[in-house]
């Protein structure tokens, strides 16, 4: 009885759970506001220090955005390098937003796999350690609030100025001085406060007092959106003596887990690669955090045993803190490294992959619109998809299966015609397979901003693109005098729309192979496409004296001269669009002829009759090769 009533209820509003944190955090602010200066000094020292944050974000992000991508590129062989990626990037960093938005991106993008990007995230939760580690020591011990004002005022001019590694780096100060700021005023918020009140009257001890701040640690996080900024809060708590110490311990178990549900709920909108790394990264963290639950007392005995061999004081609370903080992610990572194997699997038959709509992209996203270098490489992935959609309309029009033009080996197969010849609808095809994945692919580039080498990528991307659809667009005019003279298959003219079909099939066969192999940088790629593109030279039947021969030996009239004629442009044009883009896009940037790479300018035409020149080129050193 109670299936019927479950299957009428409305889907849940995802939209109501993404705001409720920021509803509960306004009319928390709203309170703290009206009720105590204090508290709004406090808070204004949180809403600063996050300030600081994003500042600092962005900044790294346009300081080591390139050099972040090509070192996940080259961590993510062994696991213990992404481990050590994950770890140093964001000590370095101070920013697990940052390295777990690149590893979502390159997990989207079909850079990395699951295993790869588990080791990477792993590792950032122990480098998010080094925070509480510096909060805890100098953070605290110094008048950090006297060196915000130079930074903040060379930020700001570095900012001004139009050089990106200057304005990177005036973002990377503004961001540090706001962060030094916002410390001192929870400093001084807290040593005010503690004259009014005394918030350890509210201290509780023993299994209720760990998990109710331990829920009050995730709520903090969540709704603030960063562990670090929890952190800050209970350390100079701590400091002031406005917390105890067994209840900051609970209230940093609760941050950690906090991070992770906040992960959880950005990766909502992301497709299933990137959900299925937010689900790790949750279980991950709550398996972390009951560990430290659990064996609490024999965590309290190892920073005590820690504590000593380095010398900590016995009062010094916060060192105490940033030490089991460290000691239960280390702990995590030992539980869960030799489980991840399992943990994949069990993520992967748990979240399958669905099914993708015709409309529907799979490599790119909004999210990945914030790392260029994956963003590029998915469009460029999503390139992929499209010429293959584009390859079967191709092959349709030319009375071709896709699957039998993959298998055909020989020129028999390729000469081969079906027991009836028909005539698609290449406009109905065309906006049912390929015009809506076009659409969402150049809307994409649109929104990318890029600079330099990845300013010249995405030129040729888009010229790429261009390309593929105007090919597409050819064979639609080609059709209709293909599917008249393949009926006619002995006639002079019969004959030669056969041999274009046979061209033309044997060049999708073979581009159609290359974008396959093309996913592992095929160091033949140009001298393949060379070769086609000696090919295509080779049979253009105005230039090599065809056409000529069958109007004088009376083997066509003058109207099917022109309609041949005609013909064979839409076919050199849609073999030379063919190999332009698949120059482009099939192997990575990188691998790229230099010439291409290194060209300065970046009007599509120009890319374009550069694209033209080193087809021709390459085709004419194939002809003078021995």
């Amino acid at each position: 009885m109670i299936c019927p009533w479950l299957c009428i209820l409305p889907e849940p509003d995802l939209t109501v759970a993404r705001r409720l944190p920021l509803i509960v955090l306004l009319i928390l602010l709203g309170w703290m506001f009206w009720s105590s200066p204090t508290l709004s000094g406090i808070a204004s020292g949180v809403a600063v220090f996050l300030f600081g944050m994003m500042a600092l974000e962005q900044g790294l992000r346009g300081l080591t955005g390139g050099t972040l991508e090509a070192l996940l590129r080259r961590s993510t062989d062994r696991l213990w390098k992404g481990l050590a990626f994950g770890a140093g990037t964001t000590a370095l960093t101070q920013s697990s937003t940052l390295v777990s938005l690149l590893t979502i991106s390159f997990l989207s993008s079909g850079l990395l796999g699951l295993k790869q990007g588990l080791g990477v995230i792993f590792g950032a939760n122990l480098g998010t350690t080094t925070g509480a580690w510096l909060l805890a020591g100098p953070a605290l011990h110094f008048n950090i609030g006297a060196g915000a004002l130079p930074l903040l005022t060379f930020g700001v001019v570095f900012i001004l100025t139009r050089n990106r590694i200057l304005r990177a780096l005036g973002w990377v100060l503004v961001g540090i001085g706001f962060l030094f700021l916002g410390i001192q005023w929870m400093k001084e918020g807290f040593e005010t406060f503690q004259q009014a009140f005394d918030l350890t009257e509210f201290a509780m001890t023993g299994l209720g007092g760990l998990l109710l701040y331990t829920l009050v640690g995730i709520a903090a996080t969540v709704i603030m959106q960063s562990s670090h900024a929890t952190l800050i809060i209970v350390i100079t708590a701590l400091a002031a003596g406005q917390i105890t110490y067994d209840n900051a311990l609970a209230v940093s178990i609760g941050a950690n887990v906090g991070t992770a549900v906040s992960t959880g709920l950005a990766a909502i909108t992301t497709n299933t690669a990137g959900r299925r790394l937010a689900a790790a990264h949750l279980i991950f963290n709550l398996v972390t955090g009951l560990i430290a639950l659990v064996f609490i007392q024999g965590f309290l005995s190892a920073v005590e045993l820690g504590s000593s061999w380095l010398g900590i004081a016995e009062d010094n609370f916060t060192i105490r803190l940033a030490l089991f903080h460290t000691l239960f992610n280390l702990t995590g990572i030992v539980v869960m490294v030799p489980l991840m194997g399992r943990l994949v699997s069990l993520l992967e038959n748990r979240m399958p992959s669905m099914p993708l709509q015709l409309d529907q992209p799979k490599y790119i996203s909004n999210n990945m619109l914030e790392t260029p270098g994956a963003a590029l490489e998915a469009t460029r992935r999503e390139l992929l998809r499209l010429f293959r959609r584009a390859f079967s309309l191709i092959a349709q029009v030319l009375n071709y299966e896709a699957g039998q033009l993959r298998k055909a080996e020989s020129r028999a197969q390729l000469e081969t015609l079906p027991d009836r010849i028909r005539s698609v609808d290449v406009d109905a095809l065309y906006l049912r397979t390929i015009k809506p994945l076009h659409g969402l692919i150049v809307d994409f580039m649109a929104r990318l901003s890029v600079e330099g080498d990845r300013a010249r990528q995405l030129v040729l991307l888009r010229v790429a693109s261009q390309d593929l659809i105007e090919g597409v667009k050819d064979a639609k005019h080609l059709q209709k005098n293909m599917v008249r003279y393949l009926r006619e298959p002995d006639s002079p003219m019969g004959k030669e729309y056969l041999s274009m079909r046979r061209h033309l099939g044997h060049l999708l066969r073979q581009l159609d192979q290359l974008a396959a192999e093309g996913e592992e940088s095929n160091e033949d790629m140009e001298l393949e496409l060379a070769t086609l593109s000696t090919r295509v030279e080779e049979n253009d039947i105005v230039d090599n004296g065809r056409l000529d021969e069958l109007i004088r030996n009376n083997r066509i009239n003058a109207e099917q001269a022109t309609s041949l004629m005609n013909d064979n442009a839409y076919t050199n044009r849609i073999a030379r669009n063919l190999l332009n883009m698949a120059r482009a896009v099939f192997q990575p940037f990188a691998a790229l002829d230099p010439e291409l790479r290194d060209a300065i300018a970046l009007n599509p035409g120009e890319v374009r009759a550069l694209l033209n020149e080193l087809n021709t080129a390459n085709s004419q050193q194939e002809k003078t090769d021995p």
